[in-house]
């Protein structure tokens, strides 16, 4: 008989709960093993940290091609460059992979159900959402946040995603447009304190 050498460590309860503000918070500690990691709740620790969502377009075949990734994040200033990470599994990315030149749209609040649509796997991405196309092929969507223009600059290994190291070509800024946040599967709202 074969006995299995790791078997998935349920959550349990820290020693202490510990105070967020006036609130008593209690956590779960889940020890995470390389062979066997714990899926769900790798997701919904990852969910926990708050991030923006970019809409990554470019024209292929004269069709605008694009998809959605909350993992963003700029790299450098000089030069200026910025990175991404896409899951192995997406057929969109080897199409805008071979792109000369992406379009990098960082949305804005309201645009969550067209975030959901560039996630999804069926259907029209694009219909009902205004774009433009730069001359060199990159698609940026109309109402973001922020429009980046860049090429890829390398690809490297990131288990079951790819980290792709951008190049950034321009920057068009759009002071006092909110953008859009992702936490915990959910669109959120920023707002000033008071």
């Amino acid at each position: 008989m074969v006995t299995p050498t790791h078997q998935p460590t349920p959550p349990t309860p820290s020693a202490e709960p510990y105070a967020v503000g006036s609130k008593a918070v209690e956590s779960n500690t889940v020890e995470l093993s390389t062979a066997e990691p714990n899926a769900a709740v790798l997701r919904q620790a990852f969910g926990a940290y708050p991030t923006g969502v970019v809409a990554l377009g470019a024209l292929r075949g004269g069709e605008p091609v694009g998809l959605a990734v909350s993992s963003f994040v700029s790299i450098s200033l000089e030069p200026p460059m910025v990175a991404i990470s896409v899951a192995r599994t997406s057929t969109t990315w080897p199409r805008l992979a071979e792109a000369p030149v992406l379009g990098l749209s960082v949305l804005s609040h309201g645009q969550g159900a067209l975030c959901r649509k560039l996630a999804s796997r069926v259907g029209d991405r694009f219909d009902g959402t205004g774009w433009r196309p730069t001359p060199d092929g990159a698609v940026l969507i109309h109402d973001a946040a922020l429009w980046l223009t860049a090429r890829v600059n390398a690809v490297y290994d990131g288990g079951d995603h790819e980290i792709v190291l951008m190049e950034l070509l321009t920057a068009e800024l759009f002071p006092g447009v909110e953008p859009l946040v992702f936490h915990t599967s959910q669109f959120r709202e920023l707002s000033p304190h008071a």
